[in-house]
């Protein structure tokens, strides 16, 4: 029996840690081959591929980002082989199966919840043309009838082989995004969240996990992105955990973890912040929202306070980066709620704000009660909110120009003095310089044409001119010190119309090479010469005093001058500054 499992992820660099389980954990009773596919490929490509390998049984594993393109690639295969059998597993169809195997005909068996044990069952019967009935978790079609059984508890994960150790992944460790768990399960019942529908949370063996992420380390893994859906549940393993990867690193791995940030104890961020290296690790942090009632309508438990003194004491650290993620659509969150939830959030000054809206997945509790808030949803996936009695569409579009503009400008750190000094200094509150941004440039088209990195300064520069913000030359000053920050090399065309002559420029260099100490002893260290001076450098008077701000955030309207030095060989640059009257 020749058995495939398959998937189609978001990105080539993501990798399907199911399918690697249920390899695992079949063989050796069965040999599974293990094909995966990006979104970008052609339906047709997959489906050849596919075909050639003459597959007896495929698997596919089904998320919301992949399920209509899986369905299409399934319709395919059966036209052309009709006796192939499709199995369907995931969290997209594990609910509702009964609708699923209606809306794809084509469909054989779905499997529910944890798969290995199940999928395993399943091939012993295909194989041994056996009765389907007694198997746990699994939905198939008896006589034209829809059948479901019910899951069972019979699988202990402490008993899954290492899905991490197949030969064929280890050349392609280092170019892609290991997935690692190390429990199954949530203690929360958030009603959004499929998480919460299963009860109970499992671990697998410490030494296991352990001797994995060794192993994974050893050949070459880059970044490791744990799945536990709240890492810290357990203070005591989540240290345990932390020292192993602080004491045995290989340097450039980077870990990432969802934790619960107002359950963390302070003394846990005091250690990290104290022994873990710098990067090591991510903490991606699920805030949601800050609106009371709304979290106790969606069974959220969440201090608010606590958490902003953990995220705060994390971001003094300098250790570790943060991402804080935001759900828009909740019940009774509309538009002016959900504005001050961003601003809590954002004035916390997390390295990713990410703005999500709401999906109503299947099986969850909001889907289930979808009617007592008046939801409007896409029948299809992602099934996100469209409105609800308390947020409109229109504000529903209004909210997603924000997240246009925040992933551009914020999260993807093109220019931070300048976004933070914006949103600071010149309007009244974050949300409201990427509201006022984000509409704009939907206005200009802007949201169905590609962009450079100097498009992305010009379009802010247009929008600060349309709006005659105030402190323009200061916001132009530090727009231009991040667009040097953003490039490894000299830029050929900036985004400005230089201020400098050729004769001014002639000067301040002349100043720069008879001394050379106005920019400091790393400046002088380079030793320059006039021709690589000219060459590797560029100069920019500014109307303020550039060193002061960025060590102190005051604006002093005194001129300075802004100095980059392009270092090709390392691909970094240098930032200096000066002031003509008195060195800094």
């Amino acid at each position: 029996m020749n058995v495939i499992c398959s998937t189609l992820n978001a990105k080539y660099i993501h990798t399907n840690l199911a399918i690697r389980l249920l390899k695992a954990y079949v063989s050796p009773e069965f040999e599974v081959l293990i094909k995966e596919y990006t979104l970008k490929d052609p339906v047709f490509n997959i489906v050849s591929d596919l075909f050639q390998q003459n597959p007896t049984v495929i698997g596919f594993s089904c998320y919301i980002w992949n399920i209509e393109e899986t369905i299409k690639v399934i319709s395919y295969l059966k036209k052309v082989n009709p006796s192939l059998l499709i199995v369907l597993g995931g969290p997209e169809v594990t609910y509702d199966t009964s609708e699923w195997m209606q809306k794809i005909p084509e469909v054989d068996f779905i499997v529910s919840g944890d798969g290995e044990y199940t999928f395993k069952r399943l091939l012993s019967e295909i194989e041994a043309n056996g009765d389907f009935k007694s198997i746990p978790g699994i939905t198939f079609r008896n006589e034209g009838q829809v059948v479901s059984n019910p899951q069972s508890n019979e699988l202990d994960i402490k008993s899954i082989p290492s899905p991490y150790r197949f030969e064929e992944d280890i050349p392609h460790l280092s170019k892609r995004i290991t997935y690692f768990e190390t429990s199954r399960g949530c203690p929360f019942t958030c009603l959004y969240c499929q998480s919460s529908i299963e009860v109970g949370v499992q671990y697998f063996d410490r030494e296991k996990v352990k001797d994995d992420l060794r192993f994974l380390m050893a050949n070459g893994a880059k970044t490791i992105k744990f799945l536990d859906r709240t890492f810290n549940i357990s203070r005591s393993y989540a240290m345990e955990i932390f020292q192993f990867l602080i004491d045995e690193h290989v340097p450039g791995t980077v870990f990432q973890f969802e934790i619960t940030a107002d359950i963390m104890r302070p003394e846990v961020i005091e250690f990290l912040n104290q022994d873990a290296p710098k990067g090591l690790f991510r903490f991606e942090i699920g805030v949601q929202s800050t609106n009371d009632n709304t979290n106790k309508l969606v069974k959220r438990k969440q201090d608010f306070s606590k958490l902003t003194k953990i995220v705060t004491l994390i971001k003094k650290g300098g250790k570790i980066e943060q991402h804080l993620d935001l759900i828009a659509g909740l019940p009774e969150e509309d538009y002016t709620s959900f504005r001050k939830t961003f601003d809590d959030v954002f004035k916390l000054r997390p390295e990713e704000v990410q703005l999500g809206f709401l999906k109503m997945l299947h099986g969850t509790g909001l889907r289930l009660q979808a009617a007592n808030w008046d939801y409007e949803y896409m029948d299809y996936s992602p099934y996100e909110i469209l409105s609800n009695n308390t947020l409109s569409f229109t504000d529903v579009i209004k909210i997603k120009q924000v997240e246009d503009v925040l992933e551009k400008y914020w999260n993807d750190h093109r220019m931070d003095r300048t976004i933070d000094y914006i949103v600071s200094k010149v309007f009244v509150s974050p949300f409201d310089f990427f509201q006022e941004f984000g509409t704009f440039w939907d206005k200009q088209g802007w949201a169905r044409i590609g962009h450079q990195l100097e498009d992305l300064f010009r379009r802010l520069d247009a929008f600060l001119q349309a709006k005659s913000i105030k402190d323009r030359e200061i916001i132009s000053g530090l727009m231009k010190y991040d667009y040097f920050k953003n490039h490894k090399y000299k830029p050929r065309k900036p985004w400005w119309e230089t201020n400098i002559d050729k004769k001014k420029r002639s000067i301040l260099y002349k100043l720069l090479l008879e001394r050379p100490l106005i920019l400091g002893q790393s400046f002088v260290n380079l030793q320059l010469d006039e021709k690589e001076l000219y060459k590797h450098t560029m100069i920019e008077e500014l109307s303020f005093d550039l060193q002061l701000f960025l060590e102190t955030g005051i604006v002093e309207r005194s001129p300075s001058c802004l100095v980059a030095y392009f270092d090709a060989a390392k691909e970094k640059t240098l930032m200096f500054s000066f002031k003509e009257e008195k060195p800094v």
